[in-house]
């Protein structure tokens, strides 16, 4: 156990008689008026031990104080019928949705970008390692994870530094569990640079008898906690480092960044679920950001009584920790859970069967109070629900700033038209890093562990097996362009939305479900605001309409470095249902002697604004309107792909959305990942656009590129009549292998031939040229 120089013990008795002492409260990131009304819930002045809780509680990353007035939207639009399947949401560790056969899937996303920054491989991991178990204190099982990371320029000297640890932390931790990661984003911008962003989502499977809430209820049942011991690590960590923007020199904050152990956490993931699978559990809660502050005040608060702690039983694994420190705490790998007494010696026998480390710390009491003690001292006597419920509510002011209109209007965009530019065009989008293979990132991950991921490479969501018997299973996505949320942040959230919804209809599973993961600068600052407020209630309108339920989130606010605030970020992930997994749309062409032809289902208009073309051709500029949304035809398309898993005989045998880089990079990334190797690919772009670059580059929403057998292509074009969806045939694909080329024709004058050798030499060598001395060592073999 470490040696640590102890301190004086501050007890509540010592608060009475000591009313006036200064206490360090600014330094603990409490206002003024916030510290007076800490003073007024108690009638003095709090303790060393209290001040520390109230203060991680009432942060903005534990208490929502800032956004609180607009996530209510969320409630205000989401009807009854909508929230049928949900059985556990907002509010919730992760929100639970029933997806049948006596099923549920639970998934959350959530952010770890400050500390990723600070000591990125540590910074990833442990956001890894508290999704997780936000999804086991549901009383799941954990089935796979996703990551979507955002970054500075590619080639900047902070991103040499920053995205070889994190995406080290992100594969090595989730490797180690045993978990496929089977998606996620990788953005570079300029606007990340100090401030990078580490979303980590997470997806569990569990009987919908087995769920498990936080709360704790039942007087005289034990609270256990059990797990890894209690150390110095992550002290003032997420709670602190997410509710501050970053000045020069964050990144040397390292003893607020908490260490993980990915082989612990596995143990503890069986422990639970034994736990779970013997009826020990009441209630349950993991110990991520705040610690046990967090764990054993929400417990209390949700529960129907009280709560005592007492800290000495705590096992720790540094000598003389104070009581603040303890509480404060956010070493990984913990849990806390209300235990009835006559269970508690058979929840202690199963902790040891796991040889994880398990202490009784207290038990639920009368009236509402957490009391908790230290060296025979009390050192706690608050309300728990003033700690975990009663933080500040700001409607802090929001206006939208001067500099929104001005770009919003679009610069000149000069579009090349000969064949010959145009090919070149072609190839450059292909090999910028907004647009390559991720594939020298994704080594790293394995995405098959299990044996129940059925999509995941190169695909638009990731699709898993649940039922081994009668192959249910789920699709998930999840999506953000920060450019299109800069330029107008109601659209931008809703064309996240849209994303995702569609990249989870290109598998033929049906949306049931959204997350989120809200980016965004200071909230103190009114634009930041008014970007978020649009942001939340462009996305609750958006669900609205498309009829489904947001189940849970996270807000993540002062990403900024100074004064510069990131693009705003609203990471919305969506969950789909597929009643069989063998039946799900796949996203590769087949080989060549398979021979298909290619339609493209939607409308394409010349909408450029937050584009990658844009941001490729202009060296980053960002002006413009971003695409419109249209969600009846996003519901039409979805309607048409979902069809397709129950049809009798199903007509589509790839699908592939539009998005960031429209259909030249869909066309591109179709021939060079088909199936048995490279397929040719020859395309008309005349029924698409008259301009021929717009038809490849616009980046409409809406959209996604089927593939059928000459045998159905007539049917393809009826179902798509049927269901309002505009279709267009664009071509056909040809040989494989050395001798496969895209061609591209307009009737016209254009034509384009590009080996796909060569646009899968632009498209795989970008990462492996800036990161390849860094990122490798660990890749995972298929």
């Amino acid at each position: 156990m470490a040696e640590h120089t102890s301190h004086f013990q501050d007890t509540v008795a010592d608060a009475t008689a000591n009313p006036d002492q200064s206490q360090p409260y600014a330094s603990l990131g409490l206002k003024d008026d916030e510290y007076a009304r800490i003073k007024e819930i108690l009638g003095r002045r709090p303790t060393d031990a209290e001040l520390a809780m109230y203060s991680v509680m009432w942060s903005e990353h534990c208490s929502y104080k800032s956004s609180k007035v607009h996530l209510r939207y969320f409630g205000e639009t989401t009807t009854e019928e909508m929230n049928s399947k949900i059985l556990a949401g907002i509010g919730e560790n992760a929100g639970v949705v029933d997806v049948g056969d006596g099923w549920a899937v639970t998934f959350r996303v959530e952010s770890h970008n400050h500390p990723s920054y600070v000591e990125p491989h540590q910074g990833a991991a442990t956001g890894v390692g508290g999704i997780v178990r936000d999804i086991m204190a549901m009383g799941a099982r954990p089935i796979a994870v996703m990551d979507q990371l955002r970054f500075g320029p590619a080639d900047a000297p902070d991103t040499q530094r920053v995205l070889p640890g994190v995406v080290d932390g992100v594969g090595g931790y989730g490797n180690c569990l045993g978990l496929p990661n089977i998606g996620g984003e990788t953005v570079f911008d300029d606007c990340y640079a100090g401030n990078p962003l580490v979303n980590a989502l997470c997806v569990g499977k569990l009987k919908k008898e087995d769920l498990k809430l936080a709360f704790a209820s039942g007087l005289g049942n034990k609270v256990m906690l059990f797990g890894a011991r209690t150390g110095l690590d992550g002290i003032g960590g997420v709670s602190v480092l997410a509710s501050d923007s970053f000045e020069a020199g964050a990144e040397r904050k390292l003893p607020a960044v908490q260490v993980g152990d990915p082989f612990a956490e596995k143990v503890l993931i069986e422990c639970c679920l034994e736990l779970y699978q013997a009826g020990v559990v009441v209630g349950i809660q993991d110990l991520g950001g705040a610690g046990l502050s967090c764990a054993t005040s929400e417990l209390a608060a949700a529960g129907d009584g009280g709560m005592q702690v007492n800290l000495d039983r705590v096992p720790l694994r540094a000598k003389n920790m104070t009581a603040a420190e303890i509480l404060s705490s956010e070493s990984q790998e913990r849990m806390c859970a209300v235990v009835r007494p006559a269970d508690v010696e058979k929840f202690q026998a199963i902790c040891a069967h796991w040889d994880v480390t398990c202490a009784e710390i207290g038990e639920v009491t009368d009236g509402d109070h957490l009391i908790i003690t230290h060296h025979g001292e009390v050192v706690v006597d608050a309300p728990a629900h003033t700690i975990a419920h009663q933080g500040p509510v700001y409607d802090r002011p929001y206006t939208r700033p001067d500099w929104q209109s001005e770009i919003q209007q679009q610069r000149e965009l000069p579009l090349p038209q000969d064949s010959d530019a145009i090919r070149e065009l072609i190839l450059t989008m292909t090999a910028s890093p907004a647009l390559c293979s991720r594939e020298f990132i994704t080594n790293q991950y394995d995405r098959y562990v299990l044996g129940n991921t059925v999509l995941a490479k190169d695909a638009d969501a990731g699709v898993l097996r649940i039922d081994e018997d009668t192959n249910r299973g789920v699709a998930v996505s999840a999506d953000c362009s920060g450019r299109y949320t800069k330029l107008d942040p109601r659209t931008g959230a809703q064309l996240a939305l849209a994303e995702a919804f569609r990249n989870v209809a290109v598998t033929g599973a049906t949306p049931v479900a959204v997350t989120n993961c809200l980016n965004f600068g200071s909230p103190e600052d009114p634009a930041v605001m008014w970007q978020f407020r649009e942001a939340v209630r462009g996305l609750a309108d958006g669900c609205a309409e498309l009829a489904i339920p947001v189940s849970g989130g996270n807000v993540s606010f002062y990403n900024q470095t100074g004064d510069q605030a990131i693009h705003p970020t609203p990471v919305v992930g969506v969950l789909g249902v597929i009643s069989d997994v063998r039946r799900r749309i796949g996203h590769t062409l087949g080989t060549v002697d398979q021979p298909e032809e290619l339609f493209l289902l939607g409308t394409t208009c010349q909408e450029f604004g937050g584009s990658i073309l844009q941001q490729v051709m202009q060296d980053g500029e960002l002006s413009g309107l971003p695409p419109q949304v249209d969600f009846a035809a996003e519901q039409a398309l979805q309607a048409l792909l979902s069809a397709q898993t129950e049809a009798e005989t199903p007509v589509i045998t790839a699908a592939h959305d539009l998005s960031e880089g429209g259909l030249g990079q869909a066309l591109v990334e179709m021939a060079i990942t088909a199936r048995g190797g490279h397929v040719g690919v020859t395309v008309d772009l005349r029924g698409v656009h008259p301009d021929a670059v717009t038809a490849l580059y616009s980046e409409s929403a809406g959209r996604a590129v089927v593939a059928t057998t000459a045998a159905h292509a007539g049917k393809l074009q009826e179902l798509a009549d049927a269901h309002g969806v505009p279709c267009v045939r664009l071509g056909t694909t040809g040989a494989a292998g050395n001798l496969a080329q895209l061609v591209i024709t307009d009737g016209h004058d254009l034509h384009i031939e590009i080996p796909v050798q060569e646009l899968a030499d632009a498209w795989y060598g970008t990462l492996p040229d800036l990161f390849g001395h860094a990122v490798g060592a660990n890749s995972v073999v298929e």
